[in-house]
């Protein structure tokens, strides 16, 4: 095994490498929810490799850099779907939502003695 990796070309088995990371991304993206930070660091680890090679991947590389895009933008897309879920999430929860009744409050309305107003004023 050892000579047929010596013998394979060097960008071969690196772009080998790239198309690994590219698919640890997608896997982190597809889970249910999202693991963002996982796949980011998988992201991050392509961009690295593709970017530092720019040019030295020989045929991988125009590839590698679509892949490395429609991760980056698969990502922005999910991490904003994810944040804009969770700030809609905490409007509901700051505004009490529908069907929310707070009993902390006297009822302005009753008017019977000591419900709410002190009596024997």
């Amino acid at each position: 095994m050892r000579r047929e990796l010596a013998n394979a070309p060097v960008e071969v088995v690196i772009a080998n490498h790239c198309y690994g990371l590219f698919e640890l991304a997608a896997v982190y993206l597809s889970q249910s929810p999202p693991l963002l930070p996982q796949a980011r660091l998988a992201i991050d680890a392509l961009a690295s490799l593709v970017g530092g090679l720019n040019g030295r991947l020989g045929e991988a590389d125009d590839h590698l850099k679509d892949a490395l895009s429609q991760l980056q933008l698969a990502y922005v897309q999910i991490d904003g779907a994810q944040r804009a879920g969770e700030q809609v999430a905490a409007a509901a929860g700051t505004n009490g939502g529908p069907g929310v009744a707070t009993t902390d409050q006297p009822n302005p309305g009753n008017t019977e003695p000591g419900a709410g107003a002190e009596s024997g004023a």
